[in-house]
């Protein structure tokens, strides 16, 4: 959700990719590491499919190791994909590799499913996604967000108990002051990137929790490959979080934004808990000593409940926002020359989540991932 590969001159997985890169080259592997491009809320098949057109076509014909690694939805694409009793649909050949296939890695990814995406699929819902999404990427791109749009983001996301009687109107109206606030060239790759949106949402009403409920059914793990996750959420929104956050203008419409999501991904019904019954007594161990407590079903990063994050062996937990954990967050202060010249762009915190998320949790998390490749991959070695 929110996510893409490259636009507005911004790579999405820019900040990870550098640091799990930098891991395995430093521990003596040789990696190519590669970035997925998806129309970013098309069902989670076509999405899939995708994924196969690119490992197929730069896997080579060596026996090297291959790792998926999704966040989000991209999880769920990657273990469509490994499943071996799925059918795609493709042609042999461009799942030649799958023999290769040595670990599959989820971060923050609903593998049972999220409420937020049953909201996403409202006739306002789809509307406040695809503003959603495009204050993601202004955000990220280029910092933050005038305030002649936060006076009417206020207005409209302020009070959550009106979400289902948004102004539709007032939502697209968002949307278009947001993409004004950037360049032509900029605003055409954005517009497209949710015209896509618009095109297709078929993995929102995948994600809803009932859907989820069949997709858990009917996928099995591949059997010899490591299936490891990471899972975070944040503090749950109160008027101190709130008052912690404000670093200004732009952080504390962030805030606000925030709180509307956690809260929708907050809901809970007892028959699709978004969960799975028992998460495994060591998983369980890593979460309550990661969290201090054991947290509730209600608990999540702002967009998928930390329990529906976990699945195979969980690596890595804390706290942390949907998009902290990619290293999305309010860290060091680089300046542009730093990242002009080549060296590694600032970090920027467009949901301020009060998770207090920083180098170190990014660093740790990233730490945690990359043993499991490293085994994984000598162990299909001998």
């Amino acid at each position: 959700m929110f996510g893409f590969g490259r636009l507005a001159s911004y790579d999405y997985f820019g900040h990870f990719q550098r640091a799990l890169g930098a891991r395995l080259q430093a521990d003596g592997e040789q990696v190519e590491i590669s970035v997925v491009h998806v129309s970013p809320t098309a069902s989670i098949r076509r999405r899939a499919l995708k994924l196969t057109e690119l490992i197929a076509s730069t896997c080579g014909a060596d026996d090297g190791p291959i790792h998926l690694i999704g966040h989000s939805t991209g999880g769920l694409d990657a273990r469509l994909l490994a499943s071996p009793t799925v059918a795609l649909g493709v042609e042999p050949e461009k799942l030649a590799w799958r023999p290769r296939l040595a670990s599959v890695t989820t971060i923050s990814t609903p593998h049972f499913g999220t409420p937020l995406a049953s909201f996403f699929t409202t006739v306002s819902g789809e509307r406040i996604l695809r503003a959603f999404s495009a204050l993601t990427v202004v955000a990220l791109s280029v910092g933050s967000t005038p305030l002649s749009v936060m006076s009417t983001l206020v207005g409209l996301f302020g009070h959550l108990d009106r979400a289902v009687g948004l102004d539709v109107k007032m939502v697209d109206r968002t949307t278009d002051a947001v993409l004004r606030t950037i360049d032509n060239v900029r605003g055409r790759d954005i517009r497209n990137y949710l015209d896509a949106i618009k095109d297709d949402n078929g993995a929102m009403v995948q994600l809803m929790p009932e859907a989820m409920d069949l997709f858990i059914a009917g996928i099995e793990n591949r059997p010899g490959v490591l299936y490891q996750s990471t899972a975070s959420m944040a503090p749950r929104p109160t008027p101190r979080t709130f008052a912690q956050s404000l670093g200004g203008a732009w952080s504390a419409v962030s805030g606000i934004l925030f709180d509307f999501l956690y809260e929708i991904t907050a809901r809970y019904d007892p028959r699709y808990p978004c969960a799975a019954p028992d998460c495994g007594k060591d998983n369980e161990r890593v979460l309550v000593e990661a969290i201090g407590y054991t947290p509730d079903l209600r608990a999540n990063d702002g967009a998928v409940p930390i329990r529906s994050q976990i699945w195979g062996t969980l690596v890595w937990a804390g706290y942390g926002d949907h998009l902290d954990v990619l290293g999305h967050y309010g860290g060091n202060k680089r300046p542009a020359a730093h990242a002009a010249a080549g060296g590694a762009p600032a970090h920027v915190d467009w949901l301020c989540s009060g998770s207090k998320f920083d180098d170190a949790r990014f660093e740790a998390l990233v730490d945690a991932i990359t043993p499991g490749l490293m085994s994984s991959a000598r162990a299909g070695r001998t």
